[in-house]
């Protein structure tokens, strides 16, 4: 079960720390804060502007310089780091001109030992929202176990047209938020000549009975489960959402006080859509996904594909759902993570597992499928399977925390770097397109 209260508070609005180093408005000459670039030809445009803040006169400038090789900007030390202690930065921006801020405008703490040298690996200030003229960056981290000190770094990268404004800065340390695990059972059932859609979820709710064991936060089923077994067509077994399925779902949502997402057909006027709904602890409808991405076969028999990726709040987080065909492609998992899922629920008929490997590498999250060809388990970030259920009407079952950290030693946290990091501005061909 899910039992970090710690978490609740974070998530509710961060967590109050006790102020190691807060600034807004700056002198002239930058006081403590010196100008860096990598090399004399990409240094940036850098000055205090008088003109531009968000509290006291005074922010940090840095412009493009007319160089399409600029990078660089404001660095200060803050001393006084405890080693292996949370910490929580906050920054505040202005832009003009830049193209792509997630990846130009570069907000980063880098960490140093008592001897000066780099202690693990910088992190990136990845959570961004507006707040008016202003971009609010935050993050919340670990200090390293041997930093003693850390580097403010505030830059702008590669735009040469570009400026970007700094103020209101704040480093507070913080208690650490310890776990925030989730309890997940995943289903692996695959009826077999059922009279129609009432029997083949009969046989679900009953595995759920059977398999999965009190107490979990979330239940998967897999894909189209009002289908499977029957001799229906998709016509046939399409249902509003809510509707029959949807109701008998809840029912089981409710009982084991759990979210429970199921793969279903959903029909909206004479549209019909390849639907995963999940139902709340509470048995109410907390949100669907239509398939974006349908294989030719499900096109041939009259599904109609969504348009969009969705990303729907729960008690310990945000989660996404993606349903079987779009495993075989990068987008779908990259949007849910992009936007802040942590875990995707993935019904599915059958699939390339080493596709779905992938989307949990490349975008750091529990991806947690259950299938009829495709194996049941329950997978971490860094693709390994945490369990898998074998055998037809059992569940995998684990408990994973969304707090752990899987760093990588050479790289660091590849899931906010991979967002500051992400070129969402390079135009991509259409596929198959000649030129």
């Amino acid at each position: 079960m899910f039992r970090c209260a710690l978490a609740l508070v974070m998530l509710a609005g961060w967590m109050p720390g006790q102020v190691v180093y807060h600034q807004t408005g700056f002198t002239p000459n930058g006081g403590d804060w010196t100008v860096w670039s990598a090399r004399p030809e990409t240094r940036p445009s850098a000055f205090v502007d008088q003109r531009v803040s968000r509290g006291d006169a005074g922010s940090l400038a840095v412009g493009g310089a007319s160089n399409a090789a600029e990078h660089g900007g404001w660095e200060r030390t803050v001393k006084g780091i405890a080693p292996g202690a949370w910490y929580r930065f906050t920054a505040h921006y202005q832009a003009d001109s830049v193209a792509a801020e997630n990846w130009q405008v570069v907000a980063r703490l880098d960490w140093r030992t008592a001897a000066g040298k780099r202690a693990g690996q910088p992190e990136y200030v990845a959570h961004a929202r507006r707040e008016g003229a202003w971009t609010r960056l935050r993050t919340q981290v670990a200090a390293p176990k041997d930093a003693t000190s850390v580097v403010i770094q505030l830059y702008l990268s590669n735009a040469p047209t570009g400026m970007v404004w700094w103020d209101d800065l704040t480093l507070e340390q913080i208690a650490d938020p310890g776990a925030r695990t989730v309890r997940v059972s995943t289903v692996n059932l695959y009826p077999r000549g059922t009279s129609g859609p009432g029997e083949s979820v009969s046989q679900f709710l009953a595995a759920i009975e059977k398999s999965v064991p009190a107490g979990v936060d979330v239940i998967l089923l897999p894909e189209g489960i009002t289908i499977v077994g029957t001799t229906k067509t998709f016509a046939e077994v399409a249902e509003t959402v809510p509707g029959p399925t949807t109701q008998r779902l809840a029912e089981a949502a409710r009982k084991r006080k759990a979210y429970v997402v199921a793969g279903i057909y959903e029909r909206e006027g004479a549209t019909l859509y390849n639907t995963a709904v999940m139902l709340d602890r509470d048995g109410n409808l907390a949100g669907k996904y239509r398939k974006v991405y349908l294989p030719r076969e499900e096109v041939e028999r009259g599904l109609t594909p969504g348009n969009s990726y969705p990303v729907f709040p729960t008690v310990f987080g945000k989660v996404g759902l993606m349903i079987c065909y779009d495993v075989f492609f990068s987008d779908p998992a990259r949007a849910l993570a992009t936007q802040g899922a942590e875990m995707i629920l993935m019904p599915i008929w059958g699939g390339d597992e080493a596709l779905a490997k992938a989307r949990a590498i490349e975008n750091q999250v529990f991806l947690i499928a259950s299938g009829y060809n495709h194996p049941t388990y329950i997978m971490d970030p860094r693709g390994e399977h945490l369990s898998e259920a074998r055998e037809r009407g059992t569940a995998a079952t684990a408990t994973i925390d969304l707090n752990r950290s899987y760093a990588d030693p050479w790289l660091g946290e590849m899931r906010t770097r991979r967002w500051r990091e992400q070129r969402v501005d390079v135009p991509v061909p259409s596929p198959g397109v000649e030129r």
